[in-house]
This record gives structure tokens, C-alpha cells and sequence, in this order.
């Protein structure tokens, strides 16, 4: 009777420290879980840590402090010993690209690389004795901080592959450079007018440099071969895979194509899909979101994707005033105003949930513009993706509109390299403005954007906290006043995402009836000192009180 004791003795020390609480419902039939032995947060005011959960057969919380009286054998219970670590409701990122995560892990990642340099050696590397014409794709590729100070460009890959076709997307997805032979196929060449929503950047010669923006991307993706049925279902596995080994619970997962719903729910009920996923297609899937199609017990299929404007690196973001480093242009408008108000309202009549890009400030402002015009009214819970970039006088415009700020905290701490340069000193005062936005009113959910972004929760709590890059530095202007206190991230990665998902009763905190997804950390984020957080390692991640990964001790 070894299991019971301890369930004993756990339970005894609760008894200790707190009042009774009224008697839980007897346990159904099979496992009960006891999770005890570290500190445990439970994303309450009160009580905000216990030392033991328990969790039954259902996969749903029986109890926490002050615990249960039950006479369970050694075969209905099972202790988890978190051996000192320290436990959290589960960490979920309100906005991330699954297919695009595993893909990442799958191909040609450029993450990391240092420099022009750096990008031309890899290449070079990858190409060695390759056929003639193979096309190389590759992404992830960001030049925040490269030493030549600009993004590539086709001379210089050319220098390396004047035979193969090479195509590079960089982090944000909103770009690509491209090599000659790439433009050459995908028929871009320097006369050729730019496509509405899209750019083809040109050299003070008048010549295609390589760097391809937002919707004049299209021809030359056509060049990539579309992964097929087994390339696109291991890439969502190794994604769910790799989310889970990082501390994830859950994903808001974005711009999701309709053909991949059913596939995710084949995964799934393979036991090939270890994380919780709250599925944003693109536009064409608003009748599956209205009809709820291929959901699962872990799958959530209610919200449609659109997008207004580009990126801020590449100046794809549309803004009030022209970019203060390329005054000719104010970004990119990929949706009407007439449009927009149009999918509103299609979206309303069919009960389907809106997450809508924007990084700019016209763009964030035509959002709320159109909302407020519209008159929209009910529990819609439509969202703002990225909400990067505000107006000032926009704050307290969203907060009485409803909208919910889908935002990601690394895009912070990577943009403090290059967006005074792009928008100007004053204009950051509404640049990612979380705390603004929190204390107007507004309900926020965090996010990573990844593979934009690595999609660490750590790298994404830190940059909430501290609004600093990895290194520590923050730049002129950057207001530090925007970070957030340690409990308002929490709730940024838990209670926001479950509020912005329609799922707060079930999830977001660790209380009786909500069901048991738990992320397990070796350091205690809410005490340790903010560069620590980067240090901190993901030791279990639990879903429906099922341990899916655990690290090896």
C-alpha cells in the first residue's frame, strides 16, 4: 500500500495548511493521478500555489487544496513525483503555424544564421554535388543584426548557385530572396508592375534585387513542389512533437489550409498529435469553422484567419504615415476596408471567430474602425493578430471595442533592432504596447508566431517580463514601462489563450472541474531573476492528466 501512503501524507500536509473544502464528487471508475512534490502555481489570486493536484480518470481536476478524503487503492491511484520542479496550467501559444513548425524541423532551417556571409556558406554547402537545377528552398533567415546591415539579395547567392534554383523565405513568411535562376523560372523580371498586396524590390538600376514581398511571392513558391499527403502529416507530428518537448500544452494554430482538418483529426485519433490545438483557417475554410467540422476532444475548429497588411521588416505593414526609412512607401494593403467589413459580417452570420493580421497602424486601426461601424454585437471574441503597431489614440478605441490582442512578446525584443529605424522614435510609443493595452481594458493573449519565432515559452515569458533581446539590451525609446509584472505573463500563455479560444471554463488555471493540462519547468518563472528565465528547461508537459513528455532525468 507504498502508493497510498504517500497519497496520505500528501494530502495530510494540505489538510494542514488549509480550511476544509466541501467533499468532490467520488472519482469514476480506473487511474487516479496525484501530482505532488514541487511547487505548483495554479494561476488563482487565491490560493496561487498547492502542493498537490489530483486528477482522475476523466483527465479532469478532482481537487487541490485543501484536497479530498477517499479511500482509493494502490491500483486506482499513481503519484507523479515532479522531484522538486515546479508546475504551471499549461502553457498554450495563442499563435503559432504547426505545419509550418514541422517543416521547419524537416528542411532547410536558416534560424540562427549570423550573417550574408554566414547564408552564402550554408548554401553553398547544401549544394554541394547537387544536380544541376535542383531548386534549394530554405527559411527562417531574419537580418536583425547582420554585420552588412541589409537583407540578401540575388547576387549574392548567385555567387554560389548560378546552376540550382534557390529559394529562401525569411522568418516572417512575408518575404523571400531569391538567386537569378529562381527569378528567371518564376517569370520576375525588372519591368514587370507589382501585384496587388505584393512588392518586388528593385535596386536605384531599376533591376530586381531578389527580395520578393507578401503577394508577389506567389510565382516563385510555384516553383517549390507541394509537399505531399505523408510529407504534410509527419510535419504536423513532428510539430506536435516538438511543441510538446518544449513545454507546450496547447497551440492556436494559424492560417490553417481547410484539406488539412481532416488529416489533423486522423493524426489524432492515431495518438500522433500530443497537443491540444484550437485550429484559425484561412478564408476559404469559413463554412468547415461554421459547421465545426473534424473536431476531436483536442481539436477545436471555430475560427477563420485573415489578413489586412504584411510585415514591419520587410515594410509590408501598412501605416498611417509613410516608414521614416523609405518615405515612398506606407506598406501593403492585402484586405479593403469594403472587404473587411464584408468577411465581418459573413463571419457573423455563420458563428465563426475572426483572428485577423494585423501589424500596422492603419491596419490595426481599420480593424477597429470596421468593428465599431458594424455595430457587432454578441460574445464574438474576435481577435487582432499581432496588434504590433497602435495609433496611440487607438488604445482605448480597442479596449471599448471588445476585440481581443493576439501578441507575441519575442517580436518585441527582435523588431527593438530595426523598427526605430523603420517607423521613427515617437511612433513606438504605441509599439507593442501590452501593458497600455492590458490596463485599458483589453484581453490579451500571448503567442510566439512560430517559425517566424523559435516558439519557446521561456523566450516568450522573458521577453513579456524583461522587453529586453537575449542579450539583455533594450533600445532608445523602447519603453520599459509597456513590460508586464510575472503574473500578468502567466495569464498572457494560460488564462488569455483559454479566454481567446471560448475555453476559459475548462482551461487556463489549475482548479477542481477544469480539465489537467500542466506544463512542468526545473526553475520557478515567477521568482527567479529575469535573464534566468532563458535557462529554464521544460521537464513534463501533461494533457488531460496524461504525461505526454517528460525529460530524462
Amino acid at each position: 500500500m507504498r502508493l497510498i501512503a504517500i497519497a496520505a501524507l500528501a494530502i495530510a500536509a494540505l489538510t494542514a495548511c488549509t480550511d476544509p473544502a466541501p467533499a468532490a464528487p467520488p472519482a469514476p471508475e480506473g487511474k487516479i493521478r496525484v501530482f505532488t512534490g514541487g511547487t505548483i502555481y495554479t494561476g488563482l489570486a487565491d490560493p496561487a500555489t498547492v502542493d498537490a493536484v489530483i486528477v482522475g480518470p476523466d483527465g479532469r481536476i478532482i481537487g487541490t487544496a485543501p484536497p479530498l478524503s477517499q479511500d482509493w487503492s494502490e491500483d486506482e491511484v499513481e503519484i507523479i513525483d515532479l522531484s522538486g520542479a515546479v508546475m504551471f496550467p499549461g502553457f498554450t501559444d495563442a499563435h503559432a503555424h504547426l505545419l509550418g513548425i514541422g517543416q521547419r524541423e524537416l528542411t532547410l532551417n536558416l534560424e540562427g544564421t549570423a550573417s550574408i556571409d554566414e547564408l552564402v556558406t550554408r548554401i553553398e554547402a547544401e549544394l554541394w554535388e547537387k544536380p544541376a537545377g535542383t531548386i534549394l528552398f530554405g527559411r527562417g533567415w531574419i537580418e536583425t543584426g547582420w554585420p552588412e546591415g541589409r537583407m540578401p539579395s540575388a547576387a549574392d547567392l548567385d555567387m554560389v548557385s548560378p546552376d540550382h534554383p534557390v529559394i529562401l523565405v525569411r522568418a516572417d513568411g512575408h518575404a523571400l530572396v531569391a538567386n537569378t535562376p529562381a527569378l528567371q523560372a518564376a517569370g520576375i523580371h525588372d519591368e514587370m508592375p507589382d501585384p496587388a498586396g505584393g512588392h518586388v524590390e528593385r535596386g536605384p538600376d531599376g533591376k530586381a534585387t531578389g527580395i520578393v514581398i507578401d503577394n508577389a511571392m506567389a510565382p516563385v513558391m510555384a516553383l517549390v513542389a507541394a509537399p505531399g499527403e505523408a510529407e504534410i502529416l509527419e510535419a504536423y507530428q513532428v510539430g506536435a512533437e516538438t511543441y510538446a518537448s518544449r513545454g507546450w500544452t496547447g497551440v492556436h494554430n494559424m492560417s490553417v489550409s481547410p484539406a488539412d482538418a481532416a488529416r489533423m483529426k486522423g493524426l489524432d485519433d492515431e495518438g500522433r498529435l500530443p497537443l491540444r490545438i484550437y485550429n484559425a483557417f484561412d478564408e476559404a475554410g469559413m463554412a468547415l469553422a461554421a459547421r465545426r467540422e473534424y473536431e476531436t476532444d483536442t481539436i477545436t475548429n471555430r475560427a477563420v484567419k485573415l489578413y489586412m497588411d504584411g510585415a514591419l521588416g520587410s515594410r509590408g505593414a501598412l501605416l498611417i504615415a509613410p516608414y521614416a526609412d523609405r518615405p515612398e512607401t506606407s506598406g501593403l494593403e492585402l484586405l479593403s476596408p469594403e472587404a473587411l467589413r464584408a468577411q465581418m459580417q459573413e463571419a457573423q452570420a455563420a458563428g465563426v471567430q475572426l483572428a485577423i493580421h494585423a501589424i500596422g497602424d492603419l491596419a490595426n486601426r481599420r480593424i477597429i474602425e470596421a468593428y465599431e461601424a458594424l455595430g457587432l454585437k454578441g460574445d464574438l471574441r474576435w481577435r487582432i493578430e499581432h496588434t504590433q503597431l497602435l495609433h496611440p489614440d487607438d488604445i482605448d478605441r480597442m479596449a471599448r471595442s471588445g476585440l481581443i490582442a493576439s501578441m507575441q512578446p519575442s517580436h518585441a525584443i527582435g523588431d527593438l533592432h530595426f523598427a526605430p529605424a523603420r517607423i521613427g522614435i515617437d511612433r513606438l510609443r504605441g509599439a507593442y504596447a501590452w501593458a497600455s493595452l492590458l490596463a485599458a481594458g483589453t484581453p490579451l493573449a500571448g503567442g510566439s508566431d512560430a517559425p517566424v519565432e523559435v516558439g519557446s515559452p521561456t523566450i516568450e515569458f522573458y521577453a513579456a517580463v524583461a522587453r529586453k533581446d537575449l542579450s539583455g539590451f533594450s533600445g532608445e525609446g523602447w519603453h520599459p514601462e509597456e513590460a508586464l509584472a510575472r503574473q500578468q505573463a502567466l495569464a498572457l500563455f494560460t488564462t488569455g489563450p483559454a479566454y481567446a479560444a471560448f475555453q476559459e471554463k475548462d482551461l487556463g488555471t489549475i482548479e477542481a472541474g477544469k480539465i489537467a493540462d500542466f506544463t512542468v519547468f526545473d526553475a520557478d518563472l515567477m521568482t527567479i531573476p529575469e535573464q534566468q528565465i532563458l535557462k529554464a528547461r521544460p521537464v513534463m508537459t501533461v494533457i488531460g492528466g496524461e504525461v505526454v513528455w517528460q525529460a530524462e532525468w
